[in-house]
């Protein structure tokens, strides 16, 4: 089965190798897979959203669409909010990304040497994006099992996945959102997230959440 073509971008101060498991289960599920490497920090976002429109307007045939895990999910929604993405058919799904804004990017960009490992993405990642008004379904898949360093920089409210909040994830405008108990770096091996993406990517919605044993 051809399920088209999906990028995957990943997230800060990771490279594309840890996209590797989500990958292959993409690819076991009849999609052809892509990663997009970047320099999340020294880079930062401007130029992964350049590189990532660049394959967009490149490309020709089945559908694309783009999966990206935390920083990567703001670089996909960016590059698709140009004006030259416009009518580029296919999904996106943002695994943990602070859609909103991260508290604890935010806490850390208070001190000198925080701002300076976050690099060129500290703003976007403080920041966060207005509300998507973009013709793309927008599915995100959240974690809310609190394992991660973020409680270091603050506390974050309500569940989250121990560096991005739920509350963080929930951008108005987009067509679906489901959680999962795994960490933030958990996103990217558990296999219910990979099974809400791929599922997202088929129908434009999340499959119903998996009922507790009785």
């Amino acid at each position: 089965m051809d399920g088209g073509h999906v990028i995957v971008l990943h997230g800060l101060w990771m490279r594309s190798v840890t996209l590797l498991p989500l990958a292959r289960r993409l690819r076991e599920a009849g999609f052809s897979v892509q990663t997009l490497d970047y320099a999340s920090a020294v880079g930062g976002p401007d130029r992964a959203v350049q590189r990532l429109r660049e394959r967009l307007q490149a490309h020709r045939g089945a559908p694309l669409h783009l999966v990206g895990h935390s920083l990567g999910g703001l670089v996909a929604l960016c590059a698709l909010a140009d004006a030259d993405a416009t009518g580029h058919e296919g999904r996106v799904v943002c695994l943990g990304s602070p859609l909103c804004g991260s508290a604890a990017a935010r806490s850390l960009s208070a001190w000198r040497l925080g701002h300076w490992l976050m690099g060129r993405s500290a703003d976007l990642l403080c920041s966060g994006l207005d509300a998507w008004r973009g013709p793309n379904e927008v599915g995100v898949v959240a974690g809310r099992l609190p394992l991660g360093l973020g409680f270091v920089f603050g506390p974050l409210a309500g569940d989250h996945d121990g560096t991005v909040a739920v509350a963080e994830t929930q951008l108005p405008g987009i067509a679906d959102h489901r959680t999962v108990p795994t960490s933030h770096s958990g996103l990217l091996l558990s296999r219910e997230a990979a099974d809400q993406t791929i599922a997202f990517l088929r129908s434009g919605r999340f499959a119903p959440p998996r009922q507790a044993a009785a």
